[in-house]
């Protein structure tokens, strides 16, 4: 943990692993490489969303990729971001997530969530309506199985008598965890209960977020002098030029774009009013940062300023950006930011 007002910068990776239009097989290898390389330039953790039916996502089960990358690596910490408990018993996501800390030496970084698009859900048979509290009881089951010995637990969705847990976390008293949000209920909720938060939006809009939080954690007595991290999310392409720099960018936002909406057309949803429907409209909205190298820093820690946020959240492959584009971009954030900054 970190303190909420170090000037000390700390910056990791966040990815959806969205289909490139490539092999499979071959994007996995790549993205591999890709954190292997983020592990030696001393990236902090590497979170993998979870997404089902929709080029949105390829790793339909995060913990099952993360195990390859903490074989891979060595002080790159690893997580979901976020874990869909919806879709798991909770029992079973418990003994996966013990199984994950162990297998990386406690280097889990545990994001837990409901979902934002309930379509992905009713794939699976779970209605919009009982996602909610059974994320609930999800969440609630997993606190209790942190603690160790048997597990009870009576809900209108899970029935535990007794259980007996044989494994357990290899950080004590459990992994850190995280939540994804826009909302500054939900960043009372985290500050309340030690979690970390990851926001995306325009950094003005974060503040809102982080600022509840600061808020929050401050009326708690023993909240201690270190605060969980306060994450701002952004897709980064570093380029020789801006020129270059955007002949990159520009195709592979289109074609995540193209991902994200994939679930939306064939449902008929509205898509989500603040999605950037443009690259140029991604640049606006302050979701992608594109440029030189000394144009990114800039533009980045203004942001991470003014968001309030103490944890950079890199998305650096997304569409069909090549891996030699993605590789250049870690290596340009490695000694433009946190080399001067962290």
């Amino acid at each position: 943990m970190r303190n909420a007002f170090s000037s000390k910068l700390t910056v990791g990776i966040f990815d959806h692993l969205d289909d490139d239009g490539r092999d499979i097989a071959q994007q996995y290898a790549d993205r591999l490489r890709l954190t292997e390389t983020c592990d030696r330039l001393g990236f902090y953790a590497y979170h993998l969303a979870e997404h089902h039916c929709t080029p949105h996502g390829t790793a339909a089960s995060p913990n099952l990729f993360l195990s390859s990358v903490a074989q891979r690596t060595r002080q790159l910490r690893v997580g979901p971001l976020v874990m869909l408990l919806s879709l798991y018993h909770p029992l079973r996501a418990f003994e996966e997530i013990c199984m994950l800390d162990q297998l990386s030496g406690g280097r889990l970084e545990l994001g837990i969530g409901r979902g934002s698009l309930p379509a992905e859900l009713g794939y699976f048979g779970i209605g919009a309506d009982a996602m909610p509290e059974c994320y609930v009881e999800a969440s609630e089951i997993l606190v209790e199985a942190m603690k160790g010995g048997t597990l009870s637990y009576q809900g209108h969705h899970f029935e535990l008598n007794n259980v007996p847990l044989t494994l357990r976390p290899h950080q004590r008293p459990h992994p850190p965890t995280w939540i994804a949000t826009n909302r500054p209920e939900s960043a009372c909720w985290a500050a309340a209960n030690g979690a970390n938060i990851a926001c995306l939006g325009p950094a003005s809009g974060v503040r809102k977020i982080t600022d509840a939080f600061r808020s929050h954690r401050g009326k708690i007595a023993d909240a201690g002098d270190e605060s969980p991290f306060l994450g701002l999310l952004r897709m980064v392409v570093v380029g020789r030029s801006a020129k270059h720099a955007y002949s990159l960018a520009a195709p592979a936002y289109e074609r995540w774009l193209k991902s994200f909406k994939f679930l939306y057309d064939v449902n008929a949803i509205p898509i989500p009013p603040n999605l950037p429907l443009t690259f140029d409209a991604a640049i606006e909205s302050e979701l992608c940062v594109v440029g030189t190298a000394a144009f990114v820093r800039r533009t980045l820690l203004d942001q991470l300023e003014q968001a309030g946020a103490n944890y950079l959240l890199c998305q650096l492959a997304f569409g069909d950006l090549p891996l030699e584009d993605s590789l250049y971009t870690a290596v340009a954030i490695q000694t433009e930011i946190m080399d001067r900054v962290g």
